[in-house]
């Protein structure tokens, strides 16, 4: 059986992983713990604990119980009160990591529970903030760093972390290792400020694979083209590039896309044309995209199917 590490967080990487748990793969997930947004950022405040939201999405999309119970842990607390926005599913993680000691321990326990298959992982069992350096002084916290990136030099963390070691194991085992969509230097490029899982990836002999956004994130991302994301990885990889990228090549309707510009500011990703298309990485192109209550999302099993075949290619 294959074996594919995919980093990221957030909304992007739980459509992936919907997908690829459908196909016979050895899918290890690695996620984001550096969130400060929501109920996540509030339990992180209140309790003291890593964040929890991006593994809890995760988490769900990778289960394979009965959609009671996952209709359970999607519930969020609706009325006023001190559980308003809050998800089962976090206060349980929460809950579980006073009762099991770390993150690490209650992400596998809760895994357990969900009868996934494959690995889930968090970054780093520690709790840890987002920083972005810039001249006119430091911004702290994801959110800060997202509305601030034009400002930003360097991005960081609150402290040198301590990443799990069976994330190296699995990266220099790997047939495959692959960034997902999501917001580029808040669910993405966090993974690529530890040495220690840069340095693994210079080392592991399996390709990178990059699947690219549909959309542009306005603060984050506001040049369209697909090269320009790619560099930026190629950046923070400090000397192993992206060797193939997966990208949408359909046309999307021209509503779609313009409610999307007027309503939020977003536009599509595009596939520039000449020698810097993705930076010499190979391009996969193919209608990888779906529309979900009038929003432009990855079709989850598309997109899975197209990194099953490049493996079986392979």
């Amino acid at each position: 059986m294959q074996k594919v590490v995919v980093f990221g967080g957030g909304t992007g990487l739980s459509c992936l992983l919907s997908g690829l748990k459908l196909f016979p793969l050895d899918v290890t997930t690695v996620i984001t713990v550096s969130d400060n947004g929501s109920s996540t950022g509030l339990l992180k405040k209140e309790l003291d604990i890593p964040a929890v939201g991006d593994i809890g999405k995760v988490l769900l999309s990778m289960a394979n119980v009965d959609d009671d119970f996952v209709r359970l842990l999607r519930y969020r607390f609706d009325k006023e009160g001190s559980l308003y926005n809050h998800p089962v599913r976090n206060i349980m993680l929460a809950a579980l990591i006073d009762l099991k000691g770390n993150l690490t321990e209650a992400t596998a326990y809760m895994s357990s529970l969900l009868n996934i298959k494959g690995k889930v992982l968090p970054l780093s069992a520690e709790k840890v903030e987002l920083v972005g350096h810039a001249k006119d002084g430091d911004y702290y916290g994801e959110e800060a760093v997202s509305e601030n990136i034009r400002n930003i030099d360097r991005l960081a963390y609150d402290h040198e972390i301590r990443v799990n070691p069976e994330i190296i194991e699995r990266i220099m085992d790997a047939d495959l290792v692959i960034f997902s969509p999501g917001s580029l230097y808040t669910s993405i490029i966090p993974h690529l400020l530890s040495k220690e899982i840069v340095e693994a990836l210079k080392k592991c002999p399996a390709p990178i694979m990059y699947v690219s956004n549909l959309v542009t994130q306005p603060g984050e991302t506001d040049d369209t083209r697909l090269s320009a994301h790619v560099a930026v990885l190629d950046r923070y990889l400090d000397g192993r590039t992206v060797d193939i990228v997966v990208a949408n090549n359909s046309v999307i309707d021209a509503d779609v896309t313009a409610r999307y510009l007027e309503t939020e500011g977003k536009q599509l990703v595009e596939i520039d044309e000449g020698p810097t298309t993705a930076l010499g990485a190979k391009i996969i192109a193919g209608d990888v995209f779906c529309i979900e209550e009038g929003k432009i999302r990855h079709n989850s099993l598309k997109t899975a199917y197209i990194i099953f075949s490049y493996l079986m290619d392979r």
